[in-house]
């Protein structure tokens, strides 16, 4: 049976004029006279029986309906042009995975692993997007998510990876001529706190038997690498899983202020569609990063 699918020219000129909100932005675009793109506009309306646009004098302005399939043909064409250059780069061999990540997970941990995942896979293509909260599998390009959080995202394979290891790190500076601080003198000095863990330091103190009437008070801040560099500049003490700021604490630019390590109760995570559960590709990824994590867990002292 022929598919009711309109003309990909007429998609593409839509989703441009749409995009732009103009037919003259969309004709420069597309290399065509302002006439063409209306007219493929007008044939494409007249395919779909639903108005698209209205004309105004000002220029044209999308109706709802307009709106709303503009946003899925973008997404379609963005996937089909993604498709093409993954088939154009790999020349047909190998595959790729899209997968959405905790930007600081990706960069501190990930990253400098991966290499050997892809050198397992010679011709494969491994793509970080970040995100840092749960959303919807379906509409996006992602075949799994690494996030911290609880263990369930309903709908998915939900696999453990690690623990967080929040440790609290400053400046040396901040805390010169001392070298290190007990728990209860941290009252003292502002406390860096990350906006998706707003009780991070109250569970923190609460595992030393210790109670700080400012665990809450302080500069907010989304990301890791935010608070890192906010340590880094004596902006105050951060509390941030040690394997992100391993080199810094090398190098010296940060210290841990406490010697007091504590697992907390947020985990790191890898989730994906059930139904994608059984694509090569991605079962080995998942029993690599499965591996590269129970390594992690044995030499640090994780469990």
């Amino acid at each position: 049976m022929r598919r009711k699918i309109p003309s990909t020219t007429a998609l593409s000129v839509f989703e441009s004029a749409a995009r732009h909100r103009s037919f003259t932005l969309a004709a420069v675009e597309q290399a065509m006279t302002q006439s063409a793109v209306s007219r493929q506009v007008a044939a494409l309306e007249s395919f779909l029986g639903v108005k698209l646009f209205r004309r105004t004098k000002r220029g044209v302005v999308l109706t709802e309906a307009g709106r709303h399939y503009s946003e899925q043909v973008g997404a379609r064409l963005e996937g089909i042009e993604r498709d093409t250059l993954e088939l154009m780069a790999s020349r047909g061999q190998g595959g790729s995975l899209e997968i959405a990540v905790v930007p600081t997970f990706a960069t501190k941990w990930l990253l400098p692993r991966l290499g050997a995942f892809q050198r397992q896979h010679e011709g494969t293509f491994v793509h970080l997007t970040p995100r840092t909260r749960p959303f919807l599998f379906d509409g996006t390009p992602f075949d799994a998510a690494i996030y911290a959080g609880e263990a369930r995202w309903p709908g998915t394979d939900v696999h453990f990876l690690m623990r967080e290891n929040p440790i609290a790190v400053a400046s040396p500076d901040l805390i010169a001529p001392r070298h290190v601080l007990k728990a209860n003198e941290l009252g003292r000095l502002p406390l860096l706190q990350q906006s998706t863990r707003p009780y991070a330091w109250r569970h923190w103190f609460d595992s030393l038997g210790v109670q700080s009437p400012n665990d809450m008070a302080g500069p907010r801040y989304e990301l890791f690498s935010m608070l890192t560099e906010a340590a880094i500049h004596g902006l105050g003490v951060a509390l941030i899983p040690r394997f992100m700021v391993e080199d810094e604490l090398e190098r010296g630019r940060l210290v841990q202020v406490v010697r007091h390590d504590y697992l907390s109760d947020r985990a790191y995570h890898l989730a994906y569609p059930q139904q994608r559960s059984e694509r090569p590709l991605l079962a080995a990824f998942r029993t690599w990063l499965e591996a590269e994590a129970t390594r992690y867990r044995e030499a640090n002292g994780l469990g």
